[in-house]
């Protein structure tokens, strides 16, 4: 895949580098977990998706657990439990906002005539 992927556009903007740098600069041998990865090493939108789900069900997760001990007295670092509060918050929003982009592309594609 020659595009522009979030790898790409990482190297780019921390780099400098363009495309055709980032495919010479690229070595010829693949390992296995790059093969998985797919033939440039770059990960499938499926991939991503699934890392972004488990990042919100970890921040989920991790203010649930600060909310639990801050109720029963085993902590009293409010700031703490309210900061990871709003990141699984934003996360939230953003996971659901990514889904309904989903869900309207593929109704948008439905509507297609062939």
């Amino acid at each position: 895949m020659d595009g522009l992927t979030i790898s790409n556009s990482n190297a780019l903007l921390e780099k400098g580098q363009t495309l055709k740098d980032l495919r010479d600069s690229k070595l010829s041998i693949a390992s296995p977990a790059a093969e998985a990865k797919g033939a440039n090493g770059e990960k499938s939108f499926a991939d991503t998706l699934k890392e972004a789900v488990q990042s919100t069900n970890s921040l989920q997760k991790d203010a649930d657990v600060k909310m639990q001990q801050l109720s029963t007295g085993k902590t009293d670092d409010i700031a703490g439990v309210m900061i990871a509060t709003e990141k699984a918050d934003i996360s939230m929003k953003l996971m659901t906002t990514v889904r309904n982009k989903i869900i309207n592309a593929y109704e948008e594609i439905m509507k297609m005539q062939v």
